[in-house]
């Protein structure tokens, strides 16, 4: 999500093919120039299109003599994410080609791309499997990929652009809280990443692991809350015959 402060990003790290091959990787990837630019990827979708891209933008990094190298020297956070969408288009292409009709619909993957450029404001994309992007606005200011409709509702009703970094986080757990809770397909570790406004550098990570005791107090805390809530609402009487 933007805020007046920078960006805030959460992700899980749950993938799965059924309910017995479930395993965990990391879904969220950051780059930073100290002092000019720090960029950040999230990933949805077939895990081996979204390793493939990423491994091709580590790749781009780690070669120096490399003249067009996106995360690096991308002019502006536009082109940034013009390039990756071309590159996960052309990677699910490929994987889609190379499997005939077994290929179809199964290598699809969704990025977001975050981050700022010295000079610039942050900007925040969602990246679609076509390759074209959309990018958040005070109007949207915030994305999500992968499962999404259990937390969006909390997110509506809590963001507001001014709040601090801090508030933004208790409001990305309370709002994954309720995924996990209603979708296996979501699940703890959860990473997270702060990116304060012409800072070009995190100014907090972390991983939120099974044993963490903030977001066992959050979450815990958070169904008390609802379960009062709902108890304060007015009753309702049925009509008397």
């Amino acid at each position: 999500m933007v805020l007046e402060k920078g960006l805030v990003l959460m992700s899980d790290t749950r993938t799965n093919s059924g309910v017995d091959n479930i395993s965990t990787f990391r879904k969220m990837y950051s780059w930073q120039v100290p002092g000019e630019r720090i960029i950040s990827v999230m990933t949805a979708g077939n895990l081996a299109t979204t390793q493939a891209v990423v491994s091709q933008l580590e790749e781009r990094t780690k070669a120096p003599d490399e003249r067009d190298n996106t995360l690096i020297k991308g002019p502006t956070m536009f082109n940034v994410a013009t390039e990756i969408g071309r590159l996960l288009r052309s990677t699910i292409e490929e994987r889609q080609l190379s499997n005939g009709d077994r290929g179809k619909g199964r290598f699809t993957a969704s990025m977001i791309v975050a981050g700022q450029i010295k000079g610039m404001q942050p900007r925040l994309f969602m990246i679609y499997p076509e390759g074209n992007f959309i990018e958040a606005s005070w109007d949207t200011p915030f994305f999500q990929i992968g499962e999404t409709k259990y937390g969006r509702p909390i997110i509506l009703r809590g963001y507001d652009q001014n709040m601090s970094f801090e508030d933004a986080v208790k409001l990305l757990m309370v709002s994954f809280d309720s995924t996990l809770k209603a979708n296996l397909s979501v699940g703890l570790p959860l990473d997270l990443l702060v990116i304060g406004k012409d800072t070009f550098a995190p100014v907090h990570e972390h991983r939120v692991t099974a044993d963490d005791p903030y977001f066992d107090t959050i979450s815990s805390s958070w169904g008390d809350a609802l379960r009062a809530a709902f108890d304060s609402l007015p009753d309702y009487k049925f009509e008397s015959s």
